[in-house]
């Protein structure tokens, strides 16, 4: 692993055809889950082929077998029913989480530790545990039976920490907790970090937490209380404005950014230089030890060639940048 500007990517890829087809098949009864889940495997290890290939630096299991962050919680969790299809963004639609009883783990405690140990067991990298937090778990559901958001966000906030415990326990040395919703309503950040240091309360794993596609002017410094060791911001789509907007505050010592240098809702490849100047930029904020680089979002958005041009841009512009600046 390089010693600076280290590389990952935030969590979701493209899925492959053949996966894309088995899932439907699953749906349809034409294949078991057993088959599924080979399908499944078979994406996972492209994943892994590809990250290796470029030399990332900590790995992504590329959540193969989630259509959606939070309705696979959801589904597996009990206290949830679905919605018809609702809209989330472009033409993407997903099946909102209703939230009708108390909400609980069930029989799925662990649930995201098979996935996370098969792609371990791939690579000698490092490979991130991946959840969901409480907060965008539920702003991005129905809620028809707690009295109120916060009621919800904390029972929530327990089953994502037993969540992250097990990640742990099994090995993880990196725990993303992703909060993309966690701007929408710059009132309840301070729900949000209460929530949060109920999720990473004891954890000895690498916290990090993916923000993405919000108002950041209006969380800013707010957001730096967020207790996690890692922002893992987008960037590259406002054309690398939120560091201007870093660029007021003393950026804290004791956190890590994660700096998105590809946009991932454009068909257009970045250019190397391009990405190279937005590094730079981010060295002239953030100390060279607390910055690490990765994609705006995740790259489910795009296609497989698409994610594999935008993260060999980002490489190839990350070592470029090392060996100009002589670090490794």
């Amino acid at each position: 692993m390089a010693k600076h500007l280290l590389t990952t990517s935030v969590g979701s890829f493209p899925k492959p055809g053949k996966l894309i087809t088995a899932r439907s098949q699953f749906r349809r009864g034409q294949i078991s889950l057993e088959q599924l889940q080979q399908a499944e495997e078979e994406a996972t290890r492209q994943v892994i082929a590809l990250q290796e290939e470029l030399g990332i630096d900590i790995f992504v299991h590329g959540e193969m077998e989630r259509g959606d962050m939070v309705a696979y919680f959801a589904e597996n969790w009990q206290g949830f029913s679905e919605s018809l299809p609702v809209r989330s963004y472009g033409n993407r639609y997903y099946r909102k989480p209703i939230v009708e009883n108390v909400v609980a783990l069930g029989d799925s405690v662990g649930l995201t530790v098979k996935s996370w140990q098969k792609a371990s067991q791939m690579t000698n990298k490092p490979v991130k545990g991946m959840l969901t937090g409480p907060y965008t778990i539920c702003d991005w559901s129905f809620n028809a039976y707690y009295p109120d958001r916060r009621s919800l966000v904390m029972d929530l906030a327990h089953l994502v920490h037993e969540e992250a415990v097990a990640l742990e326990n099994a090995g993880a040395q990196y725990i993303q907790i992703d909060e993309p919703a966690i701007s929408t309503r710059p009132e309840e950040l301070d729900l949000a970090i209460e929530a949060m240091a109920i999720v990473t309360k004891g954890l000895r794993a690498k916290t990090i937490s993916h923000i993405c596609y919000g108002d950041f002017e209006t969380i800013l410094p707010g957001l730096f209380d967020l207790p996690v060791d890692q922002l893992d911001l987008e960037a590259a789509n406002q054309h690398f404005a939120l560091l201007d907007l870093l660029g007021r505050y003393r950026w804290p010592k004791s956190k890590e950014l994660a700096l998105g240098v590809v946009d991932v809702h454009t068909h257009r490849i970045e250019s190397v230089d391009e990405v190279k100047a937005g590094i730079r930029r981010a060295l002239e904020i953030v100390p060279l030890d607390n910055l690490l680089i990765d994609p705006d979002c995740g790259l489910k958005t795009r296609t497989w060639e698409e994610a594999e041009q935008k993260l060999r841009v980002m490489a190839q512009a990350v070592q470029e940048v090392r060996e100009e600046d002589g670090l490794q």
